[in-house]
């Protein structure tokens, strides 16, 4: 029975892939990248030659039918996103879905699991997070409000950390959002983890705020919400 392989690549540092990884990015038919330009630097890196196919959250539903198509004449193939694990947070679970509706039990989907940013932050956070609350990305521009009004009101409820990814472009806006609704909030902010310039930063809302606007603003974020204790 052919096989879709969900795998994990790296967030920053290519050397945080596994060798099953690379064993099964070499073995199949064709993977299935978010973008082609940045998996093709990772299997350049490890001379890789299998070919490459775009998928991602605008790809058409023609896309996904020559997907499955490809299932249904026994080809074996890799998703890959970005960078960490597919589903979380982009649009592999949507394809995941589409397959089992359509092929359920024809073929295996079989997870070749490895770094994921919300894990990695989540182990150096310092705080219990043997529970937590993931949100994802906020909203770009309709429903921030909401979203941030939601953060606040699991914090109260269900006392957990509460772990959401954040865009250099929006990172102090989102800060300053979140500081209105609660000035004590205690968070810590992951930034290019993995990466050179990795950077952690803790403490109070307001003090990690100030201190992201006197460092020059790049890199992907990773924001942990303190539960209340």
């Amino acid at each position: 029975m052919n096989a879709l392989y969900i795998v994990a690549t790296p967030i920053g540092n290519l050397e945080d892939i596994t060798k099953r990884a690379l064993r099964i990015l070499t073995e199949v038919d064709l993977i299935l990248c978010e973008d082609t330009r940045t998996t093709k630097k990772l299997l350049e890196h490890y001379q890789i030659k299998t070919p490459t196919l775009s998928y991602h959250q605008h790809s058409k539903l023609q896309k996904i039918d020559y997907i499955i198509n490809l299932l249904k004449l026994g080809k074996n193939l890799a998703l890959v996103s970005d960078a960490g694990t597919p589903g979380i947070s982009d649009p592999g679970n949507k394809l995941i879905e589409e397959i089992t509706e359509l092929l359920n039990g024809e073929i295996k989907i079989i997870p070749v699991p490895g770094p994921s940013a919300v894990t990695t932050a989540a182990s150096i956070s310092g705080f219990p997070v043997d529970k937590f609350i993931f949100m994802g990305f906020p909203p770009a521009k309709r429903k921030r409000k909401k979203f941030f009004e939601e953060i606040i009101r699991q914090l109260a409820e269900s006392k957990y950390p509460v772990i959401f990814y954040e865009s250099p472009h929006r990172i102090l806006k989102t800060l300053n959002e979140l500081k209105i609704l609660n000035q004590n909030l205690k968070i810590v902010v992951a930034r290019e983890l993995t990466k050179k310039f990795e950077t952690i930063y803790r403490g109070n809302i307001g003090k990690v705020t100030e201190e992201i606007e006197k460092d020059k603003v790049k890199g992907e974020f990773v924001v942990i919400v303190e539960g209340k204790k």
